[in-house]
């Protein structure tokens, strides 16, 4: 499949982690990586590499891009971006990087042909992805995990020569781009709005999201309604299901506080709720969704029980950062999206919430709904705090919402703005602090993406952390 790049010139778009993993696999099999990006300095380290060139600008010259067997994007490139239009027009390939991994892999460039668990949703991924890979070093299974969670496909594929297994978060870029991954084992966990100014829609999400249902098992979770729409559509061999409720046959589920297995085996207990990290139901969802996997490849009971039970939640993940004067502060920065924000908010009883940053098409008149029987008061910030601001005056119009966007005050109705962003999260966590009393939660769960403000989403966690351990017990119950 891959003897047509042999001796040809290969366009790499984009020049980030995805982008870097192509040079060396491009090389070897004989291809001439040429490196495009928006930006001068991307370019310029480059070239100090060695590589071939070309600035966007160039390649949209007449017949600038006939040299070229192969597109390969990174998968932050939309779709419409002029260079990846251009080179469809011309009748070039373009594949995202997991595809071309995927082609890497079947032809056995760099050892074995692996099997593939490919994990994606629009919330959850990187949990269960990490659980996965927990319960597989449990049973002893050579693997690792790779792809949105952090290590690149084609970087796993080269360290990691022999027979194993892949763990392999996806998100709905990497899927658009990657129409013949077929994996041994896919799982769609939930799909709820997100990414829609990228993907032009729901329906196009949603079915980038499905491309994890085309392999020998596809599971999908039954309680979210458009995950379980999916699963009729399913092009995978079998699909199986899993619901937090009582499982039907072909399902797994939970009973009396257990996870059962009635999809692989009659019936199997596989662990207990209160083994699972995190607690509530996302993590439990999240620890089905692993199961499922994992059992669809043999994977004995007692190795999933052992590997859940190992499982610790990651950084800014629903993650513990203190409790001061009986209230409880939480870092869940990576609820990036108001799907992931329900489930966080829905965990406690009593919520400060902080949140805001940049929506990205998606609503939030559901999210309130939903959650504002759980709200105490909403601290907020960031491109969209507006919208969350009237979403809130509309639905739940009862809870005090401090909007820190403009002015020089922080006081109830007079927003402020700081320009630097962990001071500007410094005042949120003061603010909040002041709303709460003991029992309540001071939950950063922003419903929204970080880069307006932040660098990424683990940056806004650290910052909620450090402004969380700055205060003092005067702090708590002072509303300014």
């Amino acid at each position: 499949m891959l003897e047509f790049l042999r001796g040809r010139d290969v366009l790499v778009a984009g020049w980030g982690v995805s982008g870097r993993s192509l040079i060396e696999p491009l090389q070897d099999i004989g291809a001439r990586p040429v490196v495009t990006d928006g930006g001068e300095k991307a370019l310029a380290e480059a070239a100090e590499l060695g590589l071939g060139t070309a600035t966007c600008a160039d390649l949209l010259q007449p017949d600038a891009l006939r040299r070229f067997a192969l597109v390969i994007t990174s998968p932050g490139w939309r779709p419409d971006s002029p260079v990846l239009v251009s080179a469809v027009t011309e009748g070039i390939p373009v594949w995202g990087d997991v595809e071309f991994a995927w082609w890497v892999d079947q032809a056995r460039i760099y050892g074995p042909v692996r099997k593939w668990l490919v994990i994606t949703g629009t919330n959850g991924k990187t949990t269960t992805t990490q659980m996965t890979h927990s319960i597989l070093r449990a049973a002893g299974i050579p693997s690792v995990a790779c792809g949105n969670i952090g290590l690149p496909i084609l970087d796993a594929l080269r360290r990691n020569p022999g027979p194993q297994i892949l763990a392999v978060e996806l998100s709905s870029f990497q899927l658009h781009w990657a129409p013949s991954v077929r994996p041994e084992a896919g799982v769609v966990l939930n799909v709820a709005e997100d990414h829609l100014d990228w993907h032009g829609g729901l329906d196009a999400y949603a079915a980038a999201k499905a491309r994890a249902l085309t392999g020998r098992v596809g599971v999908v979770g039954l309680d979210d309604q458009v995950a379980a729409a999916l699963a009729r559509k399913s092009k995978a061999r079998r699909t199986v299901g899993f619901r937090i409720g009582v499982p039907a046959d072909g399902e797994l589920g939970v009973v009396d506080g257990k996870l059962l297995d009635r999809a692989f085996t009659k019936a199997a207990i596989l662990a207990e709720v209160g083994d699972i990290s995190p607690q509530g139901p996302a993590g439990v969802a999240d620890a089905l969704a692993a199961a499922a996997l994992t059992r669809s490849i043999d994977v004995a009971p007692q190795f999933v029980k052992e590997g859940l039970q190992e499982h610790r939640v990651g950084p800014h993940r629903a993650a513990h950062v203190r409790e001061l004067a009986g209230v409880e502060f939480v870092d869940d920065s990576k609820a990036t999206n108001p799907h992931a924000a329900r489930s966080s908010i829905l965990a406690h009883p009593n919520v400060i919430w902080v949140a805001g940053g940049q929506l990205k098409g998606a609503g939030v008149e559901d999210l309130i709904e939903e959650t504002r029987e759980h709200l105490v008061a909403a601290v907020l910030f960031g491109q969209d705090a507006a919208v969350i601001a009237a979403a809130l005056a509309r639905h739940a119009p009862d809870v005090p919402v401090v909007e820190l966007n403009s002015g020089d005050d922080a006081r109830m109705g007079d927003p402020f703005t700081e320009i630097e962003p962990d001071a500007v999260m410094a005042r949120a966590v003061r603010v909040a602090a002041g709303f709460a009393h003991r029992g309540d939660t001071v939950l950063l769960a922003p419903a929204a993406a970080s880069l307006d403000m932040f660098a990424d989403y683990t940056h806004r966690g650290r910052s909620f952390a450090a402004a969380v351990q700055a205060l003092d017990e005067k702090d708590i119950g002072r509303t300014e």
